[in-house]
């Protein structure tokens, strides 16, 4: 198994836990949260393989990927009392998600000949239109129309990568750079409160 592979598969785990985690306190029965986190996780992906013209879809192409979903879901079950007391898991679990989907979003475009920039906004729709159909769902205003620093570190991640790319740098460590500036630009935005020019 490939970094990117094992990669795509623990974002997958993890948008599932996000999703399921977006129903707390709703009153929702299992099977709901398992649905939310089943569009969660594939959202995004979905989107970006049907705008490239890339079929079959990922997770229809390979059954691990259901597995991930599912996995997320058991450990979101079983984990239940636990991740939900803790401040911003849910934040936590939804950032580490964008960060592993927004680079392999890139690596997918780019695997099909579109141009890098093409590549970056694939990979920031690969991040958080999953996120976007899970508030969407769960009737909250969708993140990227809040306050917050959400899209734009996934950009700036994309840009990262495609950046080291052009340097040669290894492909692995282009990966956990890249992710890890999407991850330490989102959680210093959160810390501090940090977020773009309001349009006026």
């Amino acid at each position: 198994m490939d970094l990117q592979y094992a990669l795509e598969l623990i974002g997958t785990f993890f948008f599932a836990i996000s999703g399921a985690l977006a129903l707390q306190g709703k009153e929702a029965d299992w099977f709901a949260a398992a649905f939310t986190g089943f569009l969660t996780a594939i959202g995004g992906g979905t989107l970006r393989d049907v705008l490239l013209g890339s079929y079959p879809l990922v997770w229809i192409g390979d059954i691990n990927f259901l597995y991930a979903i599912i996995l997320g879901v058991i450990v979101t079950f079983i984990l239940y009392g636990f991740v939900s007391r803790l401040k911003r898991t849910f934040m936590l679990f939804d950032t580490v998600g964008i960060a592993f989907f927004t680079i392999l979003g890139v690596e997918k475009a780019l695997s099909v000949g579109v141009r890098p920039e093409i590549a970056a906004i694939m990979g920031m729709f690969t991040a958080i239109m999953g996120g976007v159909i899970r508030d969407t769902l769960t009737n909250e205003l969708p993140v990227i129309f809040r306050k917050e620093i959400y899209a734009t570190a996934c950009l700036a991640g994309a840009i990262c990568y495609l950046s080291l790319r052009l340097f040669e740098i290894d492909r692995n460590v282009n990966l956990l750079i890249s992710i890890g500036v999407i991850v330490i630009i989102r959680l210093l935005a959160v810390k501090f409160r940090l977020s773009l020019p309001k349009l006026k």
